[in-house]
Formats: structure tokens, sequence, C-alpha cells
């Protein structure tokens, strides 16, 4: 049998700041999206830029942890695991959401 691997690397600007729910167990999850954008050239010889959003869920493992920079706009490189969770919406319909479960999160510094 082989082994199998889930594990997803991005490397993206933040859409908007960072949110923390805080659980009665103690633990806090903070949630975040993260644009990824590439280009090519369509059929017509132009250039077309596509971009793509990431829900990123971090689980945070300890008060000593600061994720202070995880604000609208900052470049970050992100390490984790592909997931696909179900859940049933007012309607009664299955909805499903696809995200990234983050075991690292490191502000990348660049120059412009």
């Amino acid at each position: 049998m082989e082994a199998t691997v889930n594990r997803v690397e991005i490397k993206g600007f933040l859409g908007r700041d960072a949110e923390e729910k805080n659980f009665e167990s103690g633990r806090t999850l903070i949630t975040f999206s993260v644009a990824t954008s590439e280009s090519y050239k369509n059929t017509k010889g132009e250039w077309v830029d596509n971009t793509t959003w990431h829900n990123i869920s971090l689980w945070k493992n300890g008060k000593d942890d600061n994720y202070d920079f995880l604000k609208k706009g900052t470049l970050v490189a992100v390490t984790g695991k592909l997931n696909t969770r179900k859940y049933t919406d007012k309607e009664g319909k299955d909805r499903y959401i696809t995200e990234i479960v983050a075991q690292k999160v490191d502000q990348v510094v660049y120059e412009a």
C-alpha cells in the first residue's frame, strides 16, 4: 500500500483581517482568507490574471502564539492540510466547505 500525503503550501495576501473565536475549552480558532494569483496568455494572446481565494483555519496552540500580523494585505506563507467539511443549511440542503487547516503561518517580508 502506498503512503498518502495531504499537504498544502501557499503564499498569498490576506483578503481581510483575521477573526478569532474563543471556545469554552480555552482553545482559539483563527480564520482568514488568502488570495493567490497566476497570470497566463489566453488563445488571443492577451494576459489574463486568475485569482483564487483560500479559506484558512488555524487553531492557536498557546497563549504565547502571536498572530497580530494577520491583517488585510499582509503577505503570508501557509503550510497545512486540505479539509472538506459538510453541514446542513437553514433550508435543509447539504453544503460543503473546503479550507486549509493551517499548521504553520508566517509573515513574509518583501521589498516592494
